[in-house]
């Protein structure tokens, strides 16, 4: 009984709204229907933008300008060490994410029964009808502009460090440092923006830095004292330029400090590979030849240094041999630097700190130490064999033309024999082997006698056809009729040009 009196009491209602509505005056009626021209009624905002007689597109538009404009307003990043970046709301993804109230906005008054409508319009003469624009600013781009313009301040950790001295090591202590934690500087900029933005060019955020800690603890620098391996190359055969490469090598890695975990490229060590890093021309392997380039020699660091660290045992991540054999080290116990594609990469997984010194002597010998703690076993010992597997002899003979030198020059390789062999290391106990394990597998091509013959200047392709015939003999007895037919003809020219200028001489005196 009590809802039927309640259905009752709201038809009442609606009727005597409804004749206010029509029963009131018949032109007011009529006005509130012709008023319908499309354009958002009066008192109609989207934030503080006033919306009032603007059609649904005049709106979006209006709205969109608006936060075009913003998206110019500054906003400033505040960093490390006081120093701070200005960057545009744009710039950190700001865009307009609830477009839907401008169709809100043109509805107002116009959707919904006669009811509806006329309680809208009648509200609107009372109050304005505020619609939140709704902003947002994209993490990803706060994330860019954290880590390309603000991380530049970020002061990095200094790591303690070992200097070796006459008495041993000194302790270098680390200092603290201050970085921007990107990922979460990023998600407190956006919520910031997204909750707390005035929209005021004075705006500013601070980012969330984080104290990074140096490496390396006094205590564990101290327990670096110990030998855990040492090797020594001689490259007494050296010509100046190689040495020096081999010595500027040699300095570059000298005093390299590896925490427990951390490996250390060799190629990055020791590279550019260039004048200015200390480098000079001498002899490298490239396809079988060994060619003038800068930095030759640095293979003989590298396979020294390699052989210091399967002493100390230190775990190999990359390690590649020679093209052809080399005479300072054994079979497959070399390691290969060539650009970025051979490089020797190892890891320290000692316990410990390790300190790589390196060095070289007025007789030419090269050595590597790796210091650390020493954690092995006393009575135990390790032995490395260089094993053979097979011989390849060299074939035949070859000639290679070279475009860069003049006809006539000829130069000549001797053969190299090729090799396939293994590296093994053996542990010993109280002198007993007990362990037997291969650490690498190496194959050295052959290559046969090569004279290198310059091309440079054959216009009739003479030098062309004898280096097509592969016969190093023939190659040289052609290149020395071209010298000597060149040395002929200058010969002749020289004597008609005497003979020409005595001509005109004596012409000259009658």
């Amino acid at each position: 009984m009590k809802n039927k009196v309640l259905a009752v009491t709201a038809v009442i209602a609606a009727g005597i709204i409804g004749a206010a509505i029509f029963a009131g005056s018949s032109t007011n009626a009529y006005a509130f229907k012709a008023s319908d021209d499309g354009k958002i009624h009066s008192g109609v905002f989207a934030g503080e933008i006033d919306l009032s007689g603007m059609t649904e597109e005049e709106a979006e538009r209006a709205v969109s300008q608006y936060v075009e404009g913003l998206k110019s307003t500054e906003i400033t990043l505040n960093a490390v060490g006081g120093n701070s970046v200005s960057v545009q709301a744009g710039t950190l993804g700001l865009t307009w994410d609830n477009k839907e109230i401008i169709g809100e906005a043109a509805g107002l008054g116009r959707e919904g029964n006669v009811v509806q409508r006329y309680k809208q319009l009648k509200d609107l003469e009372h109050e304005n009808k505020v619609y939140d624009i709704a902003l947002s600013f994209n993490e990803g781009a706060v994330s860019s502009v954290v880590e390309e313009q603000c991380a530049v301040f970020n002061q990095e950790a200094v790591d303690a460090s070992l200097k070796k001295t006459g008495n041993g090591f000194e302790v270098i202590s680390g200092q603290n440092g201050l970085v921007v934690d990107v990922a979460a500087s990023a998600k407190a900029v956006k919520q910031y923006l997204d909750s707390q933005w005035t929209k005021q060019p004075n705006d500013s955020v601070d980012l969330v830095v984080q104290v990074d800690e140096p490496r390396g603890k006094a205590e564990d620098l101290q327990q670096v004292k110990d030998v855990l391996g040492t090797f020594t190359t001689s490259y007494k055969t050296s010509a100046s330029g190689r040495s020096a490469n081999v010595k500027n090598g040699c300095d570059l890695i000298n005093g390299t400090l590896l925490y427990p975990g951390e490996q250390m490229s060799v190629y990055e060590k020791v590279s550019p590979f260039t004048e200015a890093n200390g480098y000079y021309m001498a002899g490298s392997y490239s396809n079988g030849l060994v060619v003038e380039s800068l930095g030759g020699g640095i293979c003989q660091v590298s396979s020294t240094l390699y052989n210091a660290v399967i002493r100390a045992e230190m775990q190999v991540d990359e390690r590649y041999n020679h093209s052809m054999v080399v005479s300072y080290v054994d079979l497959s116990a070399d390691a290969a630097i060539s650009g970025t594609s051979k490089d020797f990469k190892f890891t320290n997984t000692s316990e410990y700190p390790i300190y790589i010194e390196g060095y070289t002597t007025e007789s030419k010998n090269i050595t590597f130490t790796i210091y650390g703690k020493e954690t092995r076993d006393s009575n135990r010992k390790i032995e490395f064999e260089s094993e053979m597997v097979e011989r390849i002899d060299p074939v035949g003979e070859r000639c290679v033309a070279d475009g860069s030198k003049p006809v006539g020059s000829v130069s000549v390789q001797s053969p190299h024999i090729g090799y396939k062999a293994k590296y093994w290391k053996i542990v010993k106990v109280d002198g007993v082997e007990t362990e037997r394990t291969q650490l690498n597998s190496s194959s050295y091509i052959a290559a046969p006698k090569t004279a290198t013959i310059g091309t440079a200047g054959d216009v009739t392709g003479t030098m062309s056809a004898a280096i097509a015939t592969q016969s190093i003999d023939y190659c040289k007895a052609i290149a020395a009729s071209l010298v000597q037919a060149a040395a002929d003809a200058q010969a002749i020219e020289a004597a008609n040009a005497a003979a020409a200028a005595a001509a005109a001489d004596a012409a000259a005196g009658n």
